[in-house]
């Protein structure tokens, strides 16, 4: 049996026909040549240059027989580039076209024939076959054609154009119908729809054309298909017809992705009937039914019908409904923009519709912050607070205040943080409906659930302006057992027991104070305490206090408190008949308190000079406090006593480091030079021969007898 390979049989490999160049030569001369010629030039060159005997002759066909080699030889070359290459279209074409130049159009036909018998998919040799027909008016052919061209290719638009063109041309337009019906049970796209009605159109059939455009609607039910039709209608003055169209479409496709389109074209439809009304109120639906998201260019063409046709207060309805669009838009991209939704919220107020505040508050608060931590609801907690707010005041609904107050409370995880406003608004708003049973309630859930230093205030604020006094002891009670280092709690529990004239139990308040082991602000506490002695005239007490603290810290403040004091404490009224009298005894006084005053400033100077020689600048500004004390005693000051201890300013410079410790230069600073440290520094002399001599044992080393002399004196002077 012969292989299908062998080529007596007709059946070539790819390989057999493949054609095989020569190799090329090498150049092994690449450098440019001096003057370049383009591959065209050297093409027209050769053609001039060839002499005449060399061209290849024309062939003239002066007989038949001639004739019938010269076709018998392209024949054969045809054939056997088909037979090499039988997917090779361009060849196919090429051999039909060239029948059908020879006249023989039965040989051309056959051809195409087996042509499409290879490759029947391919449109464009379907197109080119039947115009093969048409050309040479072989009409029967051609709608032969056509008719098997449709009916293998059914989807190929250009194939039932041009077969409908070719029926057309020739003035069948019954028969060019008949092939559009059979194109629309294939159910086209929608520019098939519509070239069957302009091809209806330019007959002048108009009800056939509706009846088209009825089917049209039913076979692609969008938005587009019936603003076509309702055009269609109105471009021939059918305007109720177009607003049935219209109406219908509206039932059919108002949740349509694609409405807003149907809604604008209804509206500028009416408007373009002068039916402004009718506009407005279709604008107006479609706001309500469109989706925010959608409807952009709705709320444009709105606008501008508004600022044509409308009055004031359409024109900035028009103006909300926009805002209200971006609004929409931009809570929808991201629903936790708390932000975006106060000024939703904002336009909605302005509107004045209940409803839809009410709507956008609530949409609002559903969007809880993720995560709970307290930064992520700050800004949440408010929606809550504007929204009790508006209930109340603006809609003046105390039921649904009182529930939004509810709700919110319910909704903070108070095991984790909680907000102190809140709580203090619902008292307040219950206070301000006279339920104070309920105001208490809320208070002491506050306390129980979630103690913080606003609430416990607040409540013995309401319950003090009440002259409960009794519930307030309560109150701060549960206060200072929250929290035993407040020192605030504590001052104001005393000023309490103080303005109800309890004297011993507001300085017991203040004992039990001052023994905590922990306090966040202990020098408000003494301070406090010391007032309230002073304030008693228990100046003794007030000594013991000033003692007690110095027992527990030394601060340069406390010292200057203490002498202030003594300077200042024991004044008492004289007696106006006995002028000399009064004069000896307020001298006597003064002396006394000069005397004290003197010698809390001698014990603070001892300290600082002993215990703490390293506060100088203290001890330098307790100096100055003492001088300023003995030159308001006047005469009986003795300022030469503070003028000896006073230091000598030095300029001085110390070297500076960097975070890593590398040396960053060095700094200036004011250093503080006591007469006694004078005293018991040695001769000044004496180290500064050592210093001659430390330069000459080191060899000239500066640096090194620069820093040991630094060890001795302490510094630099300028």
């Amino acid at each position: 049996m012969a292989s299908s390979s062998d080529p007596s049989l007709g059946f070539l490999t790819k390989r057999d026909t493949e054609v095989k160049l020569p190799r090329p030569t090498r150049v092994k001369n690449k450098t440019p040549a001096p003057i370049q010629i383009t591959a065209e030039q050297i093409l027209r060159e050769a053609r001039e240059r060839q002499e005449p005997e060399i061209r290849p002759p024309k062939q003239k066909i002066t007989d038949s027989h001639e004739l019938a080699d010269y076709r018998l030889r392209k024949r054969k070359e045809f054939e056997d580039l088909i037979r090499r290459a039988r997917w090779n279209t361009g060849a196919w074409v090429k051999y039909a076209a060239w029948e059908e130049s020879q006249g023989d159009f039965t040989r051309a036909r056959s051809v195409w024939e087996r042509v499409l018998e290879a490759d029947y998919r391919n449109a464009t040799l379907w197109l080119k076959y039947a115009e093969l027909e048409m050309r040479h008016r072989f009409v029967n052919h051609a709608r032969n054609v056509w008719d098997r061209a449709v009916a293998l290719l059914p989807r190929v638009d250009q194939l039932w154009y041009k077969y409908i063109h070719m029926e057309e041309m020739l003035g069948n337009v019954a028969g060019a119908r008949q092939i559009f019906e059979r194109w629309m049970d294939w159910h086209p796209d929608t520019q098939g729809w519509l070239s069957y009605i302009k091809f209806e159109l330019r007959y002048n059939e108009v009800d056939r054309a509706r009846a088209i455009y009825e089917r049209f609607i039913a076979d692609h039910p969008r938005p587009s298909s019936f603003i076509k039709y309702a055009k269609f209608e109105a471009k021939r003055g059918e305007f109720a017809r177009a607003r049935a169209i219209y109406e219908r479409a509206i039932d059919l496709l108002s949740d349509d992705e694609e409405a807003e389109q149907l809604f604008v074209a209804f509206a500028e439809f009416e408007e373009w009937c002068k039916e402004t009304d009718r506009a407005r109120c279709i604008y107006r639906f479609a706001l309500d039914h469109v989706p925010k998201g959608r409807a952009e260019e709705l709320y444009r063409k709105y606008v501008a019908f508004e600022k044509q046709y409308g009055d004031k207060a359409g024109i900035e309805d028009a103006i909300v409904s926009k805002r209200r669009f971006q609004y929409e838009d931009e809570v929808r991209k991201n629903p936790l923009n708390y932000d975006t939704w106060f000024d939703y919220i904002r336009l909605e107020e302005s509107v004045g519709n209940k409803d839809m505040v009410r709507e956008v508050y609530e949409r609002a608060i559903a969007n809880v912050p993720p995560a709970e931590e307290k930064r992520y609801w700050q800004r949440y907690i408010y929606l809550w607070i504007n929204y009790a707010l508006y209930e109340e005041l603006d809609a003046q609904d105390m039921d649904r205040a009182r529930e939004v107050y509810r709700e919110c409370l319910k909704l903070i995880p108070h095991k984790k943080f909680s907000f102190a406003k809140i709580w203090l608004m619902a008292a307040q708003f219950e206070i301000r409906q006279m339920n104070l049973k309920a105001a208490r309630l809320i208070l002491g859930n506050a306390i129980g659930m979630a103690p913080k230093d606003k609430i416990f205030k607040k409540y013995i604020e309401i319950e003090l302006q009440l002259g409960n006094i009794a519930r307030c002891r309560t109150l701060y009670e549960k206060y200072l057992e929250w929290a035993p280092a407040n020192c605030y709690a504590w001052c104001k529990y005393a000023e309490l027991e103080r303005s109800l004239s309890e004297t011993d139990r507001t300085r017991a308040l203040f004992e039990l104070a001052i023994a905590q082991p922990a306090l966040d602000m202990p020098e408000l506490l003494w301070k406090a305490y010391i007032d309230f002695e002073i304030s008693e005239g228990e100046y003794e007490r007030t000594r013991q206090l000033y003692e007690r603290l110095l027992d527990r810290t030394k601060h340069l403040k406390v010292w200057l408190s203490y002498a202030k004091f003594e300077s200042s404490a024991g004044r008492e009224e004289m007696d106006g008949e006995d002028q000399e009298k009064n004069d000896i005894q307020y001298e006597e006084q003064q002396r006394e308190r000069a005397q004290r005053s003197r010698g809390v400033f001698e014990r603070a100077f001892d300290y600082f000079r002993t215990s703490a020689p390293e506060l100088k600048e203290e001890r330098a500004m307790l100096l100055e406090e003492w001088l300023n004390m003995e030159s308001g005693f006047g005469t009986l000051g003795d300022i030469g006593v503070v003028q000896k201890k006073l230091p000598r300013k030095l300029k001085k410079k110390r070297p500076i480091s960097s975070e890593d410790g590398t040396p960053a230069g060095s700094e200036e600073y004011i250093d503080y030079v006591f007469p006694d440290e004078v005293a018991m520094a040695p001769n000044l002399k004496i180290i500064e021969a050592a210093y001659r001599w430390k330069m000459q044992n080191t060899g000239g080393d500066e640096e090194a007898a620069y820093k040991w002399k630094r060890q001795k004196t302490g510094g630099d002077e300028d």
